[in-house]
């Protein structure tokens, strides 16, 4: 099977499926916000196109994302969560003057990032996180397929964390 077979498989799979994998998710982690559950599923989708070897067809697509999902789920559960007590929160340099300053320069070089980015890359980051739509409606809006829409929000993203970690250190 070619890449190009496999791809296309995949990206159909997920024109028809991609309610399906979210409503999984959302059944599995009652805490999550609707937005997490789509983030899960873009993160295993983006590990997916990212595949060392595409062309080796995977026998049963289905099987196998819903057993990534249940196990990147299982992942998050296992990670540590950081808490944060009320009196640290008070007493955090984010609710002093001088955290402002700091919150206002990491606006602005988030801004400046997003700006660098190339234009399809920007277009799915403004709409997925700004304007909150959904995969399935900017594939619908703009003929394009989920999976592409997946990889260009991947490589943005990595872009963004790239450029403002550079920019911390």
């Amino acid at each position: 099977m070619s890449a190009e077979t496999q791809k296309k498989r995949i990206a159909d799979f997920l024109a028809t499926e991609w309610t399906r994998l979210v409503g999984y998710v959302r059944s599995l982690i009652s805490d999550a916000a609707d937005r997490d559950a789509e983030d899960i599923v873009q993160d295993v989708l983006a590990g997916l196109f990212e595949r060392a070897d595409v062309t080796t067809p995977i026998a049963d697509l289905s099987a196998y994302l819903y057993r990534s999902l249940r196990n990147r789920i299982v992942d998050a559960y296992r990670k540590p969560r950081r808490t944060v007590s009320l009196a640290d929160a008070v007493t955090d340099s984010r609710y002093e003057a001088s955290g402002e300053v700091e919150r206002k320069l990491e606006r602005e070089a988030l801004f400046s990032a997003i700006e660098s980015l190339p234009a399809p890359q920007r277009a799915v980051f403004l709409a997925t996180e700004w304007e909150g739509m959904s995969y399935a409606e900017l594939a619908d809006e703009w003929e394009t397929p989920v999976g592409t829409l997946l990889a260009r929000k991947y490589r943005a993203v990595r872009a963004l964390r790239k450029a403002l970690e550079g920019g911390t250190q």
